[in-house]
């Protein structure tokens, strides 16, 4: 069967192939603990699935314009003052989750020709997404021992003169590595002077382990450090609310129209339930912040046991110490047979201990895999002590 150009190189999202297999198995009875999803186990708050639920039964269920219910973007846009941005309502372009929004960013600003650097390791659909829009991925790590963290000397040994674009994402899924407001604005000042895009994924924004609870992102930079960019976020991680599918972008106002332009003629709006939910989590931002503080806290202590049980039951297995998010991507390379990398080792953590976990190779780095501390306590703890057992075991 012959496909299209598009869709040639296209390789399924491995993190929901793991996800699936082990939905599958526990469906089948096996007795799996999945730690490879990037979802929260909260429930959303009930009190934003009151404002759907009353927006549906008022008869908020026809299309609203194609970039977002207008009440939503002006919402949106005031977070994004009060955080220190000139935002309008017009900058902001809502969409089905913070997916959509990265591949309408990178379908508007990248085409054939054009070079786009990604930091590594990377979450699995941003190389899939610059070969969508026909532009080549170029992968980008900064020094392991600073936890992959890009510095403007590792960019420019990688840039040509057909970089048009970087993407990044702080709090940093798969390693949870965060940049610190210094080292954000070396590489923000790097992408103006060269005149490459940066688009910022900042969905984890809100689960950081560090100072106020919140990871500095582009609007905490001085604006003059900033050129081009385009700001990536939703309520899918800190609201709780995956399956409700609403991201958004925020850029200047031109790229912003041409983002909501394309959209209306791939998929129009979001749905509206879910915009209506949306709209009551940034309407309301003191009972938005007092919520998202309370799941915080519940991640952090989740970081802490996880770390403190890896280094006492697989000392042998090093780590990026997550500041942010919620994953531990840890080092598999030394478990592995002659010849065997992070599928082989993940396969067998699934197999024998009944542990999902996703291979560093989904992520650009065959020596890792990513663990998903967003689950309870008890799950943590029983998975880690599976993995040590099986790998005592030889």
């Amino acid at each position: 069967m012959t496909f299209s150009e598009n869709v040639a190189r296209l390789q399924p999202s491995a993190t929901m192939a793991v996800s699936s297999l082990a939905k599958r198995l526990r469906a089948e009875g096996r007795d799996i603990i999945d730690l490879s999803a990037g979802e929260p186990d909260f429930d959303t708050p009930s009190w934003l699935v009151d404002a759907a639920v009353e927006g549906v039964r008022a008869g908020a269920t026809r299309y609203t314009p194609a970039a977002g219910m207008p009440e939503l973007r002006a919402a949106i846009a005031d977070s994004l003052v009060a955080r220190g941005a000139e935002a309008a309502w017009g900058d902001v372009v809502v969409t089905a989750g913070a997916k959509q929004a990265l591949f309408n960013a990178c379908f508007t600003f990248f085409g054939p020709g054009d070079e786009v650097m990604i930091a590594s390791p990377y979450w699995t659909s941003y190389p899939e997404m610059v070969t969508l829009s026909r532009a080549e991925p170029v992968f980008v790590q900064g020094p392991a021992e600073k936890n992959f963290l890009l510095r403007p000397q590792d960019l420019e040994a990688a840039r040509t003169e057909r970089t048009r674009g970087l993407i990044m994402c702080s709090p940093s899924n798969p390693t949870g590595a965060v940049y610190t407001r210094a080292e954000l604005a070396a590489v923000a000042r790097w992408a103006r002077d060269n005149d490459v895009r940066l688009i910022n994924d900042e969905i984890y924004r809100h689960i950081h382990f560090d100072g106020d609870g919140t990871a500095p992102g582009l609007l905490e930079l001085d604006p003059e450090d900033v050129g081009p960019f385009v700001l990536i976020d939703g309520v899918s991680k800190a609201f709780a609310m995956t399956g409700w599918r609403i991201g958004f972008s925020y850029s200047e106002g031109a790229g912003a129209k041409k983002m909501a332009a394309f959209q209306s003629h791939a998929t129009s709006n979001p749905a509206t339930p879910s915009q209506l939910a949306a709209l009551a989590a940034y309407g309301n931002v003191e009972r938005s912040l007092e919520d998202i503080g309370q799941m915080a806290k519940a991640y952090r202590r989740r970081q802490r046991l996880v770390v403190s049980l890896m280094r006492e039951l697989l000392p042998e297995l090093s780590f990026v110490e997550p500041g942010g998010a919620f994953y531990l991507f840890f080092r598999v390379d030394s478990a592995c047979g002659p010849g065997q990398g992070s599928s082989d080792f993940c396969t067998r953590v699934l197999e024998e201990a009944g542990v999902a976990l996703v291979p560093g190779s989904a992520f650009g780095d065959d020596r890792y895999a990513r663990m998903s501390f967003a689950t309870s306590d008890d799950l943590l703890s029983e998975a880690i002590r599976r993995m040590a057992r099986v790998l005592e075991g030889g």
